[in-house]
Parts: structure tokens; sequence; C-alpha cells
């Protein structure tokens, strides 16, 4: 299984992981979050990250999911990238978590295309006429 670490603003990752619980039942063990803060030192909160991956790559690699690409979440998730061991995707949002968390036991690359897939295809619009709007959230 790939873990994936939530590398966000506040208490963002803790909040999307709370959701992940309320839609699945339970939050997978595989899934863990690291919260930077505005006064948080950002070499330290590195040094946390590097804990949190050894502890979750159980040999399959990491999933990096940051919020803002170019804030200081994300650029710690950068210098933590290693291609085909850890790899990062920015502009996290509930249905891609929800899509990694439950194909976690794909391969790291094919995790990365559902996450940028489960991102993008679950922002649709909400009309009033009552049209399905999870049409694009399905996954094929």
């Amino acid at each position: 299984m790939v873990g994936i670490l939530l590398i966000t603003h506040n208490g963002l990752g803790d909040s999307l992981i709370d959701c992940v619980r309320h839609v699945l039942g339970v939050a997978p063990a595989h899934v863990r979050a690291l919260s930077v803060l505005a006064k948080d030192d950002p070499v330290l909160k590195e040094e946390e990250a590097r804990t949190l991956i050894a502890q979750l790559d159980k040999g399959r690699g990491v999933l990096l999911l940051s919020d803002v690409f170019g804030a200081t979440p994300c650029n710690i998730a950068r210098r933590l990238c290693e291609p085909g061991r850890i790899e990062g995707v920015a502009g996290v949002n509930l249905p891609m978590l929800l899509r990694v968390a439950c194909y976690s036991n794909k391969p790291l690359d094919e995790l990365v295309q559902r996450a940028l897939d489960g991102g993008r295809e679950c922002i649709v619009t909400i009309d009033s006429e009552g049209t399905d709007a999870t049409t694009g959230c399905t996954d094929n």
C-alpha cells in the first residue's frame, strides 16, 4: 500500500482526513497529515515530514498531497520528492483524497494520476435542474 501524507496549511489536512473518516467510516491508517502554521520553522517541518514518510513508506512509496502550489507546505513537499519513491501533487481536495485513499493499493505512478484525475473530474457545476452533479466524480 502506498502511504499518503497531506502537508497543508493549519489543520486542513486533519480536516480532510476527518471527512474521509465520515465518508468511509474509518480513517485509513496509511493516511497522515502534517500541519504547517505561519509561526512554524519550515526546516523543522521538513524534518517532521521525513519522519512521517519513513513511517508511511512500507516499500511502495509515499504520495504527498499539498494544498496550494508555491506556498510553504508545497515547498516543503517539493524538497521531499524523489521520483518513483516520493511523489507530490498540489491542490488537494476531498475528492482527490478519497480517490487515492481508496486506491492506494495501486502503484505510486498510477496513484499520482488518480489524484490528478480525481481533483479535476470532481470540479463540476451544480445546477438547479436536478442534474446529477456526481457524474464527473465516477471512477472508471
